[in-house]
């Protein structure tokens, strides 16, 4: 259990490589491509989609699978030890899917923040300003209220009956 662990750990971080090497130069998926497709079915010059970059779900487990797939053979041959189970194929997976999909959020987040961050600056000075403009407006209006209750504890009150004497008069007492 420990071992399918690290290895599931290892393989969301070697998503996030995958993904983020991706995003920078889709080299090996151009020369697939230029391998596989006739001149008018080849991809643009300009387009950046990757084995896993901009692909869905579907291609990108189709892919990864592929790869550990021929990982798994390769590591069987040259070291005859049984390593690769079932279970460690799957986490492996499972593990790179899941990093893939963490990296994009990542990338998506802080494409988002770099955009937004001047507005947010702007947003967060006028927030200081009104903050500190509802400071000032307490302390006068706590000048002003405090003046108001002392005026209203001088005035004498109106000579008023007693709860006891309103309740004689009614004649519940």
């Amino acid at each position: 259990m420990t071992l399918e662990l690290i290895i599931f750990i290892a393989s969301i971080l070697l998503g996030a490589v995958i993904f983020w090497r991706e995003s920078q130069g889709n080299k090996v998926y151009r020369f697939f491509n230029k391998l596989m497709n006739s001149k008018e079915l080849q991809m643009e010059a300009t387009d950046k989609k990757g084995f896993v970059y901009q692909q869905s779900f579907l291609l990108r487990l189709v892919f990864i699978t592929a790869f550990f797939l021929i990982a798994i053979i390769i590591t069987r041959f040259l070291i005859p030890i049984d390593l690769a189970t079932i279970s460690l194929f799957t986490s492996m997976i499972f593990g790179t899917l899941i990093g893939t999909y963490v990296a994009g959020f990542i990338f998506k987040s802080s494409t988002v923040i770099d955009q937004k961050s001047e507005s947010l600056e702007d947003k967060f000075q006028d927030v200081i300003e009104k903050g500190k403009d509802f400071i000032e407006d307490l302390q006068t209006t706590d000048v002003k209220e405090i003046e108001e209750i002392e005026e209203k504890k001088e005035a004498p009150k109106p000579n008023e009956k007693s709860a006891r004497e309103r309740l004689k008069d009614k004649g519940l007492l």
